[in-house]
């Protein structure tokens, strides 16, 4: 397990307050009052330096198969019609990301980034259907070899306060690398072709680069 490079900094800067803070309430407070200071300090700087843990684990890799882009549970499996950049029916799966789990995206198939687009937004509740157009959010398609196509959108939630990501178009991308990072609470979803085997279900617990999503 290691930290991942979009939290070094904030996990340094974490670290110092929690070695000043905790030299303040011990030179200033001398009650019991202190022990609990100290424990709120603690587990605040333990939660934000856990955010951007990554874990070391095995990546899939198959061709024919759409593997999850996030760590989280599904809350959305269902037909939309696609008008920002396919404007076809399409299949919509979403990945609601607590602050507990891992928030580094990743690319669900190898193929050609042939789109990307940020989008300025609101900051809903990852968990509502109205957060995929409203909310913050980053939309990706790659096309893969077969000529499919899907959408990844990383969409911020309640608490995210950046998106972070690494696509570039033109750029041919490998399934399993990194596609970006999403901080403190969010969403992604994953828009693949109609014709597609979906094998996840609404409240399922999925993980990136393993678990498989749907065949192509």
């Amino acid at each position: 397990m290691y930290i991942h490079k979009e939290g070094r900094k904030i996990s340094f800067v974490t670290l110092v307050c929690f070695v000043v803070l905790t030299c303040v309430i011990m030179i200033f407070t001398h009650s019991w009052i202190k022990w609990i200071l100290e424990a709120m300090v603690f587990l605040l700087c333990f939660f934000i330096i856990r955010f951007f843990r990554i874990p070391n684990r095995e990546l899939l890799s198959n061709p024919n198969k759409v593997l999850a882009s996030a760590d989280g549970t599904i809350v959305v499996v269902e037909q939309i019609f696609e008008s920002e950049y396919l404007n076809c029916d399409c299949l919509q799966i979403s990945t609601f990301m607590s602050p507990n789990d891992i928030h580094v995206n990743r690319y669900p198939i190898s193929g050609k980034i042939i789109y990307q687009k940020y989008y300025d937004g609101k900051k809903l509740y990852a968990r509502s259907p109205k957060s995929s157009m409203l909310n913050e959010r980053t939309s990706v398609c790659i096309e893969h070899e077969s000529g499919k196509k899907i959408i990844v959108r990383q969409i911020a939630g309640a608490l995210a306060r950046r998106i972070v990501c690494y696509a570039k178009v033109g750029e041919t991308v490998k399934q399993g690398e990194e596609l970006g990072f999403i901080k403190f609470g969010s969403r992604v979803d994953l828009i693949i072709p109609i014709d597609s085997e979906i094998h996840v279900e609404i409240e399922d617990k999925v993980r990136a680069a393993q678990s498989v999503i749907a065949t192509l």
